[in-house]
């Protein structure tokens, strides 16, 4: 299971391991090398390795620069795939929604390796996902926000129907779109919650000086400790 430690990746879990055609193995997770923590999602890899344990599953993690190009980010991933294959491990799952290019991309570098893609979610309504999300007994805290799309106030709140309520008008409510990201620390299929607490806020930009900009830079973090 490619594993971000959101709620997207949680749901796509939950989903396999109730679908007897699948024995989930493992957790894949990308890292930011210099920080120690998940790729995007700015949590601390002591975090992730209590979720995995929580889980009772294995974890496998893809060290990355802080700020890697296409082709080192499909090579270390390819690295780790086929390590992963070489355990006889045959599908990768995601828990792409919608992003039809981002699903190809996945499809494609799967292919080169002789895996199977899996999109236990793909196409569910977003109100679906986080209805099941809630109801299953899902815990998450919303630990990124993009400041394009939403201001300070959302960032380090928890992932309930209130957080959803108060989304602006063309905000997803799974963030599909990149507009936040999460942390879930307790589930149907965890063992035990993660204990955290709430850190400070920080926003960060990603600009380059005298480069065109051709993605979203600024995002606020809730550090969890």
């Amino acid at each position: 299971m490619n594993w971000s430690g959101g709620k997207d990746s949680a749901l796509s879990l939950y989903q396999l391991q109730q679908n007897r055609d699948y024995e989930v193995a493992a957790l894949l997770t990308t890292i930011n090398k210099p920080l120690d923590r998940i790729t995007m999602h700015g949590v601390r890899s002591s975090l992730l390795e209590q979720q995995a344990k929580s889980l009772g599953l294995e974890l496998y993690k893809v060290e990355l620069p802080e700020l890697p190009d296409m082709d080192t980010y499909g090579r270390l991933m390819n690295e780790k795939i086929n390590e992963l294959k070489s355990r006889h491990i045959t599908h990768g799952a995601f828990g792409d929604i919608y992003l039809e290019d981002l699903k190809t991309y996945r499809e494609a570098q799967l292919k080169k390796v002789d895996m199977q893609p899996v999109f236990p979610i793909w196409q569910w309504s977003t109100k679906e996902i986080i209805r099941q999300f809630i109801d299953l007994g899902f815990r998450a805290v919303v630990v990124c926000v993009n400041a394009k799309f939403l201001d300070k106030s959302f960032v380090g709140r928890e992932l309930d129907a209130s957080f959803i309520a108060d989304l602006p008008d063309g905000v997803d409510i799974c963030g599909e779109n990149g507009e936040f990201h999460s942390f879930v620390y307790d589930g149907p299929n965890f063992q035990f919650p993660i204990a955290f607490e709430r850190g400070e806020i920080v926003h960060k930009s990603y600009e380059k000086e005298g480069e065109e900009q051709n993605y979203d830079t600024g995002f606020y973090f809730c550090d969890l400790l």
